[in-house]
């Protein structure tokens, strides 16, 4: 059943507003306010990219599956963009959530957003730099934050402001804001000083993705800057057992973490640390640095 509404003078049906998405009893209704009440922080890390959605329409239990094609159904107000795939030669139409009204119909298809490292008027040059920091079992978010804290002063000293947000699963992302840069420079980069941080770490850190090479470690992705690659948006809900979100966190927190339960966010936290902090990823939105060798 749908009920129609009208968001920004576009009319929308927002369907199954009562349906449970995670097993606490958070329906879909909730998780569309989520989303119209984060939207001024949100929009402007999912505007003028291509999105990916990471669809899971029966709620966290069911089936996920990631989606780059236009859905069928799709608004003809809604923005898109062609874009190169991995293939050569080959493209895409996806989606540019540009609006509120584009960020309602999204969210009702009950999705994570997921964005590259680049924008669709310049596909392949990247404009942030990005680590999924992922933890091996008994590994946690705890050494995330130690691996996290040697990337940023590493960083620091060839000119890049790092910040950070919870990955909204079990690690952590580290981000930069880049001047414009072909993406493969950026991936190379990136592998680079995964291998370093393998090397300064001794046994905390590997930089290869074989899982026998994971158990209680932490994963340093460099891989994720690549241009066919995504990362899950700022804010964005994510598909777990709980309505746990992708939150920007501060140096301090990462600093002071000790125990995983204290960068684990859920929707019921965010309008607090919203109202109390700002986006504290505003930096990503803002020119940004220079990749070391760039002329």
């Amino acid at each position: 059943m749908s009920q129609l509404t009208e968001v920004e003078g576009r009319r929308l049906a927002l369907s199954n507003l009562d349906k449970v998405l995670y097993p606490s009893g958070f329906t879909k209704a909730e998780m569309l306010h989520y989303y119209a009440t984060t939207a001024p922080f949100l929009l402007p890390h999912l505007r003028d990219r291509p999105l990916s959605f990471y669809r899971y329409p029966d709620g966290s239990e069911g089936e996920h599956f990631f989606a780059k094609n236009l859905p069928l159904g799709t608004p003809d107000w809604v923005r898109t963009a062609v874009v190169p795939r991995s293939g050569a030669g080959e493209t895409g139409r996806h989606v540019l959530v540009q609006d509120l009204p584009t960020l309602m119909w999204a969210a009702n298809l009950v999705t994570e957003f997921h964005t590259p490292q680049w924008k669709a008027a310049d596909p392949g040059l990247a404009d942030r730099l990005v680590f999924d920091l992922d933890p091996g079992p008994p590994a946690t978010i705890v050494e995330c934050c130690a691996v996290a804290r040697w990337l940023r002063e590493r960083l620091a000293a060839d000119g890049l402001e790092l910040l950070a947000k919870t990955s909204g699963s079990k690690g952590l992302h580290i981000l930069a804001a880049l001047e414009p840069v072909p993406s493969e420079r950026v991936t190379a980069y990136a592998k680079g000083l995964a291998i370093e941080a393998e090397r300064a770490l001794g046994g905390l850190v590997v930089h290869r993705m074989a899982r026998k090479l994971r158990p209680g470690k932490v994963f340093v992705d460099w891989s994720q800057n690549t241009a066919a690659k995504t990362t899950a948006t700022p804010y964005t809900l994510r598909a777990r057992p709980t309505p746990t979100v992708s939150a920007p966190v501060t140096w301090d927190e990462v600093e002071g973490c000790g125990d995983p339960a204290e960068l684990a966010f859920v929707v019921g936290d965010m309008a607090e640390r919203l109202a109390a902090r700002g986006d504290l990823l505003a930096p990503l939105l803002e020119p940004g640095g220079a990749l070391p060798g760039t002329p």
